[in-house]
C-alpha cells in the first residue's frame, strides 16, 4: 500500500474520532501515528490533513450542505461527511494534490471504509464540487481575512 493511501487512511481514522468523542484532536492526532508506522513525509502529510479540515471545516461542511441537501452533515455517516472534507480540502484548499486523485483516492477509501452504496454518494458530491474549486478557495480566503481583522 501507498505511503500517502497510508496517510489518508490514519487522517480519517484521526477525524472520525475526532468527529463522533470529545477526544481531544492533538490527542488522537498522535495516537493514530503512533499506532502506524508511516514514513516521515506520510506522517506529516495526515497531519497536514487533519489539521486542514479542523481549520477549515465550516467552510467545507457548508459546501457539502450546499451541494447534497438531501443529506444533512448531521445525518450524513461520519465516515462518508470525513471522506468529503478530506477530498474537498485536498484539492479545493490545500491544492496539492490533483483532483481526479483526490477523488479516486476517497471513493478507495469509501469502498474500503464506507457503506456499499457510499463511493458512488463520495464520486457525486466530489463531481458537483470540483466546478466550485475557486468559489471554496475564496470562501477560505474571506474567512481568514474575517477572522484576521478580528484579532
Amino acid at each position: 500500500m501507498k505511503a500517502r493511501h497510508q496517510a489518508r487512511i490514519a487522517a480519517l481514522q484521526a477525524l472520525y474520532e475526532i468527529d463522533c468523542t470529545d477526544h481531544s484532536a492533538s490527542t488522537v492526532l498522535e495516537q493514530r501515528l503512533a499506532a502506524n508506522s508511516l514514513t516521515k513525509s506520510a506522517a506529516a502529510f495526515t497531519r497536514r490533513l487533519v489539521d486542514g479540515v479542523l481549520e477549515h471545516q465550516t467552510v467545507l461542511d457548508t459546501f457539502i450542505h450546499r451541494h447534497a441537501p438531501e443529506w444533512p452533515l448531521e445525518q450524513m455517516a461520519y465516515i462518508d461527511r470525513n471522506i468529503l472534507r478530506m477530498a474537498i480540502f485536498e484539492f479545493a484548499i490545500d491544492g496539492r494534490t490533483p483532483v481526479k486523485v483526490a477523488i479516486n483516492e476517497a471513493v478507495e477509501l469509501a469502498k474500503s471504509f464506507g457503506s456499499d452504496s457510499a463511493p458512488r454518494f463520495i464520486n457525486g458530491v466530489l463531481g458537483t464540487l470540483v466546478d466550485y474549486q475557486e468559489t471554496i478557495s475564496q470562501a477560505v480566503e474571506k474567512r481568514q481575512e474575517k477572522e484576521g481583522g478580528h484579532r
